[in-house]
């Protein structure tokens, strides 16, 4: 098959390097200066499976119609990539891969939606320079069809080529992981106002406080909300529902300790990636869907509010908080 992924970032060229070391056709679409990056030097990965220095094509728009297209950038980004490349992508299989649950919305508004493929990346990478990228930890590729419970052939035609660059799995409930998904990335904000890695900032136990208690909110808003969540590969959902039921520090030494063992490497979490590189991140995508239902459904979302606010101001006013300044901010919203 032929391949274009569209976005040259964390996952984006992860899964295009993948799949080009295993000589599949693939191009690799970014911005002007990771295009200028990757020509000059090739695409660099370290991390779980080596180091490996991948020379691929890169352009600033697709070239030419592939089989395949992989939209790998912010969800609010999509529009600028998909009308730059929209000519090409008529014909194409377009496999979404961002956090939340808006994406494919958003594409269905320019491309056919029995066109569309949903996906949840549950492997992690870093990139916080152009053709440098770092492969985390190891996950699932999970596809299926959030317009419907159906399972259509394309996808199971898809799986084994994807599996090339990451073991795939067929849910029939996409949109229920989504919004579990949701919860893996919302403590993300937390790196991100702090300005550190994630290691540092849950070895923290006044810090992992906080993170119980944005998936309690959470959890609450998407109880009363009616929607129901489903298990992803590695993390069921009873890995939430429990932490959540249990004494607030307990569950605050338990989530600590999980964190501290998920990579050898420093994790940035995909919103502090954004704000290091002088990009808008996809907060609004992620904590910013409860405080959405929050309001849509008349249900407390102070925490989560807040925490999307300070993440704006940082992104602002290019500065982070201390740990003491983040825990005065919020303490009136955490047991």
């Amino acid at each position: 098959m032929k391949v274009a992924v569209i976005g040259s970032g964390a996952i984006g060229a992860l899964v295009a390097g993948y799949l080009k070391l295993k000589g599949e056709d693939v191009l690799l679409v970014g911005r002007k200066e990771s295009v200028a990056a990757i020509r000059e030097r090739g695409l660099n990965i370290s991390g779980v499976r080596g180091n490996f220095k991948v020379s691929i094509p890169i352009e600033e728009k697709i070239t030419s119609c592939a089989d395949i297209i992989i939209l790998a950038t912010k969800t609010q980004d999509i529009p600028v990539a998909l009308e730059s490349n929209l000519s090409l992508l008529k014909s194409s299989v377009i496999i979404t891969t961002q956090n939340g649950v808006r994406a494919e919305n958003i594409v269905s508004g320019y491309l056919a939606k029995e066109n569309i493929v949903s996906s949840i990346v549950m492997f992690g990478s870093t990139y916080l320079k152009p053709a440098e990228i770092v492969h985390n930890f190891e996950g699932n590729w999970i596809l299926g069809n959030i317009f419907g419970k159906d399972v259509t052939p394309m996808i199971s035609a898809i799986s084994p080529f994807l599996d090339k660059a990451f073991p795939t799995a067929i849910s029939e409930d996409i949109l229920g992981m989504k919004y579990l998904k949701i919860f893996v990335n919302a403590n993300n904000c937390i790196p991100a106002i702090l300005g550190v890695s994630m290691q540092e900032s849950f070895s923290d136990l006044e810090i992992s406080r906080v993170c119980i208690n944005i998936w309690r909110e959470g959890f609450n808003i998407v109880s009363k909300a009616g929607i129901k969540l489903a298990s992803l590969p590695g993390f069921p959902l009873e890995n939430l529902t429990k932490l959540i039921s249990i004494p607030t520090q307990e569950a605050a030494k338990i989530y600590s300790g999980i964190m501290a063992k998920l990579s050898q490497e420093p994790l940035y979490g995909s919103i502090l990636q954004s704000i290091k590189r002088g990009r808008a991140s996809e907060i609004d995508y992620i904590n910013g869907e409860f405080v959405s239902l929050a309001k849509e459904f008349n249900v407390f979302a102070e925490l989560n509010s807040n925490l999307v606010r300070l993440v704006h101001e940082v992104e602002k006013n290019k500065k982070f908080l201390s740990k003491r300044e983040l825990l005065e901010s919020v303490k009136t919203f955490v047991n």
